[in-house]
């Protein structure tokens, strides 16, 4: 799942945490903390993908690094990490049931339907500073579960009047620093509380088949890219949304809530 649900803006850590209680997986016996470590793996794997099929890109905007870029750059990344950093765990405890993942989709598919119906005038080369903080204020808003780091940095680039090609380019420019972040920080944690071979083993599996996953599906880009709504994808979160609270929130289960507040494992980043 991890490469289409990463490269579209239908939240994948959604999908990862949702799909297996959905099919039926014994998936709260899992430690909490091995669910996350995985998680990230996966993001690590999409990261890699990404670095390498939009490496032109990437290199593009690397020699046109300036003052005003490194500044959006830094907006968009402080608060995501400062937020994450402080309250993480606080987030993983309280917001990562059934019932926050689907408000976070459906809120997240709502709002970003109504923010495509913005004009299309700012281009290439035209984001500022209150623009990077606008995207940084998105990606913390994308902690909360199924709110989707893609469909919030899009929100804010389409409220903020860029063309959906440009919203889709701030999308994935902001959004690896924060990954790679949060790889990072993950990544010392679990080194610091040791980790079984059996354990390494899966994590370099997930990294490698989300790798796969993510290089296999990078033509989807073009389809967001392309002059099209969003619109289908917001239909989409919706529909995943009123699924997840149709089937789970009647289904007691340990660990996760079954009709009263959420105490599930996090399942957004």
């Amino acid at each position: 799942m991890q490469g289409p649900t990463e490269l579209l803006p239908v939240s994948s850590s959604a999908h990862l945490a949702m799909v297996p209680r959905l099919a039926g997986w014994d998936w709260e016996s899992v430690d909490p903390e091995l669910q996350k470590s995985f998680e990230v793996a996966l993001h690590a794997g999409a990261a890699m993908a990404l670095l390498l099929t939009r490496r032109h890109e990437i290199a593009e905007e690397a020699a046109a690094f300036d003052l005003r870029r490194a500044l959006v750059l830094a907006l968009s990344f402080l608060p995501a990490a400062a937020i994450g950093y402080r309250f993480e765990r606080t987030i993983e405890a309280k917001l990562g049931g059934p019932r926050s993942t689907a408000a976070g989709l459906i809120g997240g598919g709502i709002l970003m339907a109504l923010a495509d119906r913005r004009p299309q005038v700012r281009g290439r080369g035209e984001a500022h500073p209150a623009d990077g903080l606008a995207l940084g204020i998105a990606q913390a808003a994308a902690l909360m579960p199924g709110v989707s780091r893609n469909g919030a940095t899009l929100t804010a680039a389409r409220l903020r009047r860029f063309s959906r090609d440009q919203a889709n380019l701030l999308s994935r420019t902001v959004a690896l620093p924060v990954i790679l972040g949060a790889v990072a920080l993950k990544g010392t944690r679990l080194v610091k509380r040791g980790i079984s071979r059996e354990q390494r083993r899966w994590l370099g599996i997930g990294v490698a088949t989300s790798f796969v996953s993510t290089l296999t599906s990078n033509r989807l880009i073009e389809f967001v890219e392309r002059d099209r709504a969003l619109l289908p994808y917001s239909v989409y979160r919706i529909a995943f949304g009123l699924t997840i609270l149709a089937v789970l929130t009647g289904r007691p289960a340990s660990g996760v809530e079954s009709s009263g507040d959420d105490h599930g494992p996090a399942s957004d980043q």
